[in-house]
């Protein structure tokens, strides 16, 4: 599993805690950082004490916003056959890990959704509530007709039904690198995540991209992998899909080319992760 973050330790650390409680455990946990201060490397030092897993920290200078860059180096610090991501904002649903297992497939990725909190639940989660899923969860729902306003109802995404999870995995729905999840093998495949990329937006739908005209199938996952989405403040702009933007010229360009390949991607890290980053446990048994 790789969980990406920036200068958010309090809502890492619920992350972290329900990880730690899944019923399918990860084999190993990357914490790719783009740049966050001491104090989350502090706390990840801190869970580390007694995580159930492996435990390791992938850092990168705060350059700006480079999550491309972070995730390729979690991606080539990895061990695993097949990996999830998911923010450090996304609070996981206890059999989040076994959902995403249960359903990979080969020659497929998988895209998970969101379950938009609320401000008031996310203060509750904060303060130490214990997450909530199912009908009554307090969260946003997005209006199919008005894509820009938020209400309360679909709340049936709210629940997990795995047997029709199943029946309901198809090619759908809007890529979102929030929670994914990839055969390694296939990320090798791209190269990556195109690191050209710089500042907010457009990585996920670009990957996606050329995972898809390389051959594979995105399957969206309705009534399992879920996640409460912590809500915060947007670095977005305001318009995401302004086809000026750096990013989106970027997405085009590879959308219009048929572009498998990136060409400054995941290669210009595997080399430096021949052996995998330190596990946190055991800095924390040597202290």
């Amino acid at each position: 599993m790789i969980i990406s973050t920036y200068n958010w330790k309090e809502a890492l650390a619920l992350v972290l805690r329900a990880v730690a409680a899944q019923s399918r455990l990860p084999d190993e946990v990357i914490i790719v950082d783009d740049g966050s201060r001491e104090d989350t490397a502090e706390l990840l030092r801190t869970i580390a004490r007694d995580f159930p897993v492996p435990l390791r920290h992938v850092w990168q200078p705060d350059e700006g916003f480079r999550k491309a860059r972070i995730l390729n180096r979690g991606i080539a610090a990895s061990r695993g056959d097949y990996i999830i991501q998911v923010d450090g904002d996304m609070v996981i649903h206890r059999h989040f890990v076994a959902d995403h297992l249960a359903l990979a497939r080969p020659g497929r990725f998988l895209q998970g959704t969101r379950i938009r909190t609320t401000v008031e639940e996310t203060a509750r989660l904060i303060a130490g509530g214990k997450p909530r899923f199912g009908w009554f969860t307090d969260a946003y729902f997005r209006d199919d007709k008005d894509r820009s306003t938020y209400h309360f109802g679909r709340r049936h995404h709210t629940l997990r039904l795995p047997w029709l999870a199943r029946l309901k995995s198809r090619s759908s729905g809007h890529p979102m690198g929030c929670n994914v999840s990839f055969w390694r093998e296939d990320l090798i495949r791209v190269n990556g995540y195109d690191e050209r990329m710089h500042g907010y937006g457009s990585e996920d739908l670009e990957i996606d991209l050329r995972l898809r005209h390389a051959g594979l199938r995105r399957s969206q996952i309705k009534f399992a992998a879920l996640a409460l989405h912590l809500e915060h403040r947007s670095v977005a702009p305001p318009d995401p899909a302004d086809p000026s933007l750096p990013n989106n010229v970027l997405l085009y360009a590879a959308r219009d080319a048929g572009l498998i390949r990136a060409e400054h991607g995941l290669d210009g890290h595997l080399a430096d992760f021949v052996q995998p980053p330190a596990d946190l446990r055991d800095e924390a048994a040597a202290r």
